[in-house]
């Protein structure tokens, strides 16, 4: 059986990505991940596939963008689920990734143990969630 790459290229969702929280402005890190990454990556993990985000091609990021997608991703997967089965492309600045991957990941896992639920600053869809390893799609709290 033939895998199934699980891409996403963030320069095709936007070539400038903006703030930390979409009150702060279009194309944030919280509508970035909400839009786009907490589906993706549900579904990478939901065939035993690894996904890889490509951060290539933008104008830049604000640290902040990058801490709010990512983070929440390890508060809502854990930090085991995201480091075992996240690709980071970005060529163009190195930083980034060690960022995401050594900073951004560890950080939020604290959160999650801590439960220090993530801000959000507008109605989102649902989205997923990792509750005792079992995935639930709901709108949380």
């Amino acid at each position: 059986m033939e895998s199934i790459e699980y891409k996403l290229i963030i320069s095709e969702y936007t070539e400038y990505p903006g703030p930390r929280y979409c009150i702060q402005g279009n194309h944030s890190g919280e509508d970035f991940y909400h839009t786009k990454l907490n589906e993706a990556f549900f579904e990478a993990i939901k065939n035993k596939e690894s996904l890889t985000v490509d951060l290539d091609g933008t104008a830049g990021y604000a640290s902040s963008f990058l801490d709010e997608a990512f983070g929440n991703l390890a508060f809502d997967f854990s930090s085991d689920k995201v480091l075992s089965n996240l690709i980071i492309i970005s060529n163009q600045e190195p930083d980034w990734k060690a960022m995401i991957m050594d900073n951004i990941i560890p950080d939020w896992e604290n959160r999650r143990v801590n439960n220090d639920k993530p801000k959000k600053t507008e109605d989102h869809s649902e989205w997923y969630r990792l509750e005792k390893g079992i995935p639930i799609k709901k709108i949380w709290n």
